[in-house]
Parts: C-alpha cells; sequence; structure tokens
C-alpha cells in the first residue's frame, strides 16, 4: 500500500480532496498521519472525523523540524504532501526525501513563486500585476523554494471583476484536482524527473 503523511496548518480542503478520492478509489493508497504545526487547524478534524491518526508539534518549539524529522524518518512514507504548510523546509529534511515530498502552491510556478509569496499575498501580487491568467501548481519540494519539479499545473482566467479573494476560490477548486491527479500519476510510477519537468510516461 502506498502510504502518505499530509502536513497541513489550516483549513485542509485539499486534505480532505486526498481522503474523498482514496474513499473513492481515484487514487490506491492511505493517509496515515496528519500532522500539523496549529492545533487550531481545522484539518485536524479532518483527520479525526476520517479515522486519520494526527501530530501536533508547537510552530513556535525551536526542536520543530528535529521533531519533525524524526516521525518522518520513523514512518518513512512513500509521500509527503504539504498542504497549506506556511513555513519553509530545512534542506537537511527536504534532502532526506527528495523527490518523496510535493507541494501546493497557489501560482501557475515560477511566476509569483519564493519566499513572501503565500496564501492571499499570491493572489494579491497576480491582481495587481494585471496578468490575466494564474493558476495552481503541484511541484516536488527542493531546497530551492518553490523550485523543484512541477507535476502539474492548472489554470484559471483572471476576470476583470476578480479580487484577491474570488481568486482564491476558483484557484482552490482546481488545487484539489490537481492533486489528485498529481498523487495517481506519483503512485502510478509512470513518470520521469527531467530538469524542472516532471514528463508522463506512456
Amino acid at each position: 500500500m502506498f502510504n502518505i503523511v499530509v502536513i497541513a496548518s489550516g483549513n485542509g480542503s485539499n486534505f480532505q480532496a486526498v481522503i474523498d478520492a482514496i474513499d473513492s478509489g481515484l487514487i490506491n493508497a492511505r493517509i496515515i498521519k496528519l500532522i500539523s504545526d496549529n492545533e487550531r487547524a481545522n484539518a485536524l478534524n479532518r483527520a479525526r472525523s476520517s479515522g486519520i491518526e494526527t501530530v501536533i508539534i508547537n510552530g513556535k518549539d525551536s526542536n520543530f523540524y528535529p521533531i519533525l524529522n524524526d516521525i518522518l524518518l520513523s514512518i518513512n512514507p512513500d509521500l509527503i504532501v504539504l498542504d497549506g504548510f506556511m513555513k519553509i523546509m530545512p534542506d537537511y529534511i527536504v534532502n532526506e526525501f527528495l523527490y518523496k515530498m510535493i507541494n501546493i502552491h497557489p501560482s501557475l510556478l515560477p511566476a509569483f513563486g519564493g519566499r513572501g509569496f503565500y496564501g492571499i499575498k499570491v493572489h494579491r501580487s497576480v491582481i495587481r500585476s494585471g496578468a490575466r491568467f494564474s493558476g495552481c501548481t503541484i511541484h516536488f519540494v527542493t531546497s530551492d523554494v518553490d523550485n523543484g519539479p512541477i507535476i502539474e499545473q492548472r489554470v484559471v482566467e483572471v476576470n476583470d471583476d476578480d479580487d484577491e479573494y474570488t481568486l482564491s476560490e476558483k484557484i482552490h477548486e482546481e488545487e484539489h484536482r490537481a492533486l489528485v491527479a498529481s498523487i495517481a500519476l506519483l503512485i502510478s510510477g509512470r513518470y520521469r524527473i527531467s530538469g524542472k519537468r516532471v514528463l508522463r510516461l506512456y
């Protein structure tokens, strides 16, 4: 069985999309643990409702990353999914799980990515830029923030009456689909990494 660990800081709607995809048979996997740095994260409630084990690590703890690393090493999952995780992983964790950790970013990388671009700030920057299209990106996590090989992207149009909040809602719907499709691809093994691209093998 393909084992997944999800690390989330907030609502966890993408986490829920993965739960639903597993329950419906779209992806053949199981989520073995939900880790959160926020004891108020709604993702924890979603996990408990689905019988998924949860772990809370105080995000302000100076030992946060060593504790997280120890947990991940003890589990050795096939895949780690970062769902709205607002911290930047240190290199020693990234390198330990290189090409086994993926992130969801709410723009079409490499545009509007990197340090300082997260959450609603991304959508606000897109609106201010005048861009006519935006979207979401699922990518492997590397030490180069938001620059790992791209697995999947989905595009949405930025309408004249959009603000950062309506744009966020549209993109969020696409994130669910993109994440499930990405996980299905990784489970299949029918891909290879070529530079910054993840190529499908047919």
